[in-house]
């Protein structure tokens, strides 16, 4: 059964975002890197692997409804944060972002009666709930150490040991 055309626009706005994603937090890599937060670095360069492994269950699904993958220009995405909280507060942002953007998609697949796009989009909505909890436990530590370089250290410390 091919996609609705509503549906196609729409998974292919996702599909958009979820590349912007990955951009998002390579470069917010490249400014923690910068500042010296390396663990940090490597906790976003493996979030913008993931985000493109999003983009792409994306682009096979709609080869898979018998739909065309569209690729847009990827927005240039912001160079610097104010700090590390900053970072992750931003990330956390983003995320809530794409959540609401994946939760517009199951409600139109819903409304329109394609169970097969609102199954491929349960997927997502798990991987939200995680995506926002994890950033929102990284932020739950950094408020707890407050400004405390060492505990800051200890955090990004912890980051760089996020498995691929």
């Amino acid at each position: 059964m091919k996609l609705s055309k509503s549906l196609e626009d729409t998974l292919n706005e996702q599909l958009n975002k979820e590349l912007y994603s990955a951009y998002l937090y390579l470069a917010m890599s490249a400014y923690l890197e910068d500042e010296g937060y390396f663990g940090a670095a490597h906790w976003m360069k493996v979030q913008a692997k993931e985000e493109l492994t999003h983009a792409m269950k994306i682009y096979n699904y709609l080869f898979d409804r018998d739909a065309r993958p569209v690729l847009e220009n990827i927005e240039k995405p912001p160079v610097s944060w104010n700090g590390f909280k900053d970072t992750f507060e931003s990330a956390l942002e983003h995320e809530k972002g794409i959540t609401d953007s994946i939760y517009k998609i199951l409600n139109l697949a819903h409304k329109e009666g394609d169970h097969a796009t609102h199954e491929f989009l349960e997927w997502f909505v798990e991987e939200q709930v995680e995506e926002e909890k994890t950033v929102i436990e990284i932020l739950d530590k950094i408020r707890v150490v407050k400004e405390s370089e060492i505990g800051i250290y200890m955090i990004d410390k912890e980051l760089g040991e996020r498995k691929e």
